[in-house]
């Protein structure tokens, strides 16, 4: 025989019946305050990545993550290529420089690569590193930019320098090719084919990479051959 509920029974079973979508809700909402947080905590990671640095007698201006493409920030990804870790690869084609790392991770940047006919490619050595670094273009360069004819002896170190704050100098069979790995106060033109041949960095990353990079390290610059001859006719 079923017994009936009494007036406490249905009382309690009420309130719990009620309880339950409660406590739902606060799962719910639990779990989307956790997400919130994480959010805001990625956010102030994403803000402090490129904030403002105090180096030495410089400060390098804060870059306004949100105007760069993310997929060129620094960030760790799968590595693509498998060369020896400490090596850096150039991915001229993707605007990408990648260090690589232990267990088939690689640390990846956004570059500026040069402009078509001032690309260089191949296997080369990082032999020499400068902080702050003094640039003087060649002969070349000021042959067809005269203007620069003034800094023909070096232009100083500082936040207008197209060297940046850090430079790293190729080397191929011990000869300076005068390509170099370098920072640059342009952050905005990452991504893009810019320069006279340089790989260019933003400030950020490259006095970054300049801590993670001894002298002597491997590396492979890939070439760009999206455009044949036939395309450029």
């Amino acid at each position: 025989m079923i017994k009936p509920f009494n007036r406490r029974q249905f009382l309690m079973l009420g309130a719990s019946a009620a309880a339950a979508p409660l406590l739902a809700a606060c799962g719910a909402a639990g779990t989307a305050q956790l997400r919130a947080a994480s959010f805001r905590e990625q956010a102030r990671a994403d803000l402090m990545r490129y904030a403002a640095i105090e180096d030495g007698e410089f400060t390098i201006p804060a870059i306004p993550g949100n105007r760069i493409d993310r997929q060129f920030w620094r960030q760790v990804v799968d590595d693509p290529f498998g060369e020896l870790p400490g090596t850096l690869v150039v991915d001229t084609p993707n605007r990408f420089l990648y260090l690589t790392l232990q267990d088939k991770q690689a640390l990846r940047v956004g570059i500026g690569v040069g402009k078509q006919g001032f690309t260089w490619s191949g296997r080369a050595t990082i032999q020499m590193k400068r902080r702050w670094p003094t640039w003087t273009p060649p002969r070349e360069m000021i042959e067809r930019v005269p203007e620069l004819e003034k800094w023909a002896k070096g232009q100083p170190p500082g936040l207008d320098n197209p060297l940046g704050a850090r430079a790293l100098y190729i080397y191929q069979g011990g000869r300076d090719t005068l390509y170099r790995v370098h920072g640059s106060p342009e952050w905005w033109s990452i991504g893009t084919a810019a320069s006279s041949g340089c790989i260019r960095l933003t400030n950020h990353d490259i006095v970054d990479l300049f801590e993670r990079v001894p002298n002597g390290s491997p590396i492979l610059v890939i070439p760009d051959n999206r455009f044949s001859l036939d395309t450029l006719a």
